[in-house]
């Protein structure tokens, strides 16, 4: 996920202009898909990268980085939040409506390699509500946003975290890798 300096995902109105990202993050972030079968979303990221994503590699001018994360997103099993989106005619994906946790422990005991979820701040606060997120991986930006959408919301008790690694990358963007202690 990647946050401004000061706990903000997005801007008041869903703004990410702001995040900063190159050739070495795309990299970088190409060795969490390779380790990674299925992606979580909530409806309205599900949504901008499902009209991207699918065909983003096929394009004539597509980057090394649009052809491989499309081929990876094309493949990889996707599970959706959302109250509103229909799960028929989804190729490869579910959609959790109800029962977030009991169904999230169901795919998570099945033989799932990793769970990325990209974005998709509505979900994460759900997940975290629900105590479902075992690791974070913070892309913290170099900008003060001062109000918008913010990381971390209505979390009930403390979550003791362990730092893992960090990345620096050259546009100044620091990667943070937590555990769940």
């Amino acid at each position: 996920m990647h946050t401004s300096l000061d706990g903000f995902v997005a801007g008041l109105n869903g703004e990410m202009d702001w995040i900063k990202f190159d050739d070495d993050m795309f990299d970088f972030v190409g060795t969490m898909t390779e380790q990674a079968d299925t992606a979580l979303y909530g409806r309205v990221t599900y949504q901008m990268m499902e009209s991207y994503w699918l065909t983003a590699g096929e394009k004539p001018n597509a980057s090394k980085h649009d052809i491989e994360h499309s081929i990876w997103y094309n493949k990889v099993s996707k599970i959706v939040l959302s109250r509103t989106i229909k799960e028929n005619g989804l190729y490869n994906t579910i959609v959790i409506c109800e029962g977030l946790a009991d169904i999230l422990n169901e795919i998570k005991n099945q033989e799932v390699k990793n769970i990325l979820i990209f974005g998709s701040p509505s979900a994460s606060h759900s997940l975290l509500k629900e105590g479902l997120v075992d690791e974070f991986w913070i892309f913290v930006n170099p900008v003060l946003l001062g109000q918008g959408i913010p990381l971390f919301k209505e979390i009930s008790e403390s979550v003791k975290l362990r730092l893992i690694e960090t990345k620096t990358f050259d546009i100044g963007v620091i990667a943070l890798h937590y555990t769940k202690i």
